[in-house]
């Protein structure tokens, strides 16, 4: 277990020199006067608070290394060779009937007016970040395919180069957005949807009103947070004209542009980027109900939450709050998620960890839910990326938890095979591509499965990136399938708690999730004395 303060990483591009480090500051033990780096206290003393990000900012996505005492490795998958759960009305379990493609991976989330999903996975907010506005034709196109519901992020229209306001300072026009909506829907097949996140700036420049008005969006997200970071999204420039314009469009910009001293150091080369950011928000129970009711008589049909890596208050809040609005669907974020675009400290020591946090949503819904209260729809989120993951969060949220949202792993994909598109007209397939084919189509294991989908007509418009996602999507979903039926469940509401056991007695503890040599020892000790 690794949870000394790291002064060196690879996210930030650092190092310690010294072999031994001090854990609780993460220095060198032996500190050199004269020494050529490259720590992060070396580097902070002349690049000062760019070192706070990963980078290169808009380049790469991070992750937290952060090794918490208990995670999701420390719950195993029950496996049984008894029974079958969750088969079609009228359907008999035997070797025949309970095989592992027959398995149902759809799930839906909604309080009245459901969405069905392919595979119980979404998107996290993909919003005003340069990953998420270079690469959206491939990340939209790739959940559309797979039938899965895309999260449009915060800030678009705020950040939008072409943005037009109206006389009351409301959005009139955002070229972005609308392009955003647009290539998502032209291959929305049936399943999932597309949702826009708003924060505090999303509110008062009325994006709400814009994307119902134009685009007839029936569902929006609140935003509290997320387990990345605990204040608002934040996304670099390096243009002092964009950077005093998106100060005067109400963001909060750092260092200040508008400063004569910053505006030196940008013109002399030592400032080389802004930082634009978002308002924390503050929540109120009152407030909160309200919102959901103008929202509602806005047009919206289904109202979301996203929510962060709070304590248990906050996470007690969102979940009661929740029930008595009637939202569809609340995603709970622990820490360390993130795209890579939040602070690298707060992303390393920040916030309740995953484990931790869904485990008390479980406990919080259950306590609603004994009560005769129907809570609200959830979904987990923070660092889970395969079938694995998909299946324990979905198990130890059961019966409330209808999905996984994904930030990086789904992002990805997309990323790759964008790349794989370039290096082919660059004729520079790297070794790991090569090795299983020279184009597309032989490349590509589902290259004819989305062939089939679209039209082969269409496949000229459709990004390599999109391929990439729905492959992956489609392992999860076959991977999926296997964890399941050796789990004997067959359809996603069949996946209970009592399909985990906990690997240690503090994960047992924390999760309520059985010590794998007490799980099922009361069941076993009836065999031996029947």
């Amino acid at each position: 277990m690794n949870l000394r303060r790291p002064n060196s990483n690879e996210a930030t591009r650092t190092a310690n020199r010294s072999r031994d480090v001090a854990p609780s500051s993460g220095i060198c033990t032996r500190c050199i006067d004269g020494c050529r780096g490259n720590c992060e206290v070396f580097k902070a003393s002349f690049r000062s608070r760019e070192l706070i990000y990963p980078g290169p900012f808009g380049e790469i996505t991070a992750g937290c290394d952060k090794d918490y005492p208990i995670d999701y490795s420390h719950l195993n998958i029950q496996g049984y060779a008894l029974g079958a759960k969750g088969l079609p009305k009228g359907v008999k379990g035997n070797p025949d009937t309970a095989i592992f493609p027959a398995v149902d991976t759809e799930t839906e989330y909604g309080w009245t007016k459901k969405v069905r999903m392919k595979i119980p996975v979404f998107t996290g907010a993909l919003g005003s970040t340069e990953i998420a506005r270079k690469n959206w034709e491939h990340f939209a196109i790739g959940a559309a395919i797979s039938g899965i519901t895309l999260v449009c992020g915060e800030n678009v229209c705020g950040i939008d180069p072409k943005l037009e306001l109206d006389s009351k300072g409301k959005v009139a026009l955002s070229p972005d957005m609308d392009r955003r909506i647009e290539i998502y829907r032209r291959y929305h097949q049936d399943y999932g949807e597309i949702l826009v996140q708003m924060n505090v700036e999303d509110t008062r420049l009325g994006v709400a009103e814009y994307v119902h008005k134009k685009h007839g969006l029936e569902t929006i997200e609140l935003k509290w947070g997320q387990g990345a970071k605990c204040i608002g999204g934040e996304i670099k420039v390096n243009s002092l004209d964009r950077a005093l314009e998106l100060q005067k469009r109400g963001y909060l910009i750092t260092p200040d542009p508008s400063s004569p001293v910053n505006q030196t150091a940008f013109g002399s080369g030592a400032i080389k980027e802004f930082e634009r950011h978002s308002r924390l928000g503050f929540i109120g129970e009152d407030s909160f109900y309200a919102e959901v009711k103008r929202l509602r008589d806005i047009g919206f049909k289904r109202i979301t939450l996203k929510t962060g890596a709070y304590g248990l208050r906050e996470l007690a809040m969102a979940i009661k709050w929740g029930s008595k609005a009637k939202i569809d669907l609340l995603t709970i974020d622990g820490a360390s998620g993130g795209t890579g675009m939040s602070p690298w400290p707060m992303m390393e020591e920040w916030g309740m960890p995953t484990l931790y946090l869904h485990a008390a949503a479980y406990e919080f819904c259950k306590r609603l839910a004994d009560k005769g209260e129907r809570p609200p729809d959830i979904a987990f989120a923070g660092g889970l990326s395969s079938e694995d993951g998909v299946f324990k969060a979905l198990a130890l949220g059961a019966p409330f938890t209808k999905a996984v949202c994904m930030g990086r792993a789904l992002m990805i994909p997309g990323m790759v095979g964008k790349n794989i598109g370039v290096w082919l007209k660059e004729n520079n397939l790297p070794k790991t591509v090569s090795e299983f084919g020279s184009t597309p189509e032989e490349i590509f294991v589902c290259w004819e499965a989305v062939s089939n989908i679209v039209g082969k007509s269409e496949m000229k418009d459709i990004p390599l990136g999109a391929i990439g996602i729905y492959s992956y999507a489609e392992k999860i979903k076959v991977g999926f399938q296997q964890l399941m039926a050796g789990a004997r469940c067959f359809s996603v509401p069949a996946i209970s708690r009592s399909d985990l056991m906990s690997l240690t007695e503090e994960c047992a503890k924390v999760t309520g999730i059985p010590y794998l040599m007490d799980a099922y020892r009361e069941e076993a000790m009836k065999v031996l004395d029947s």
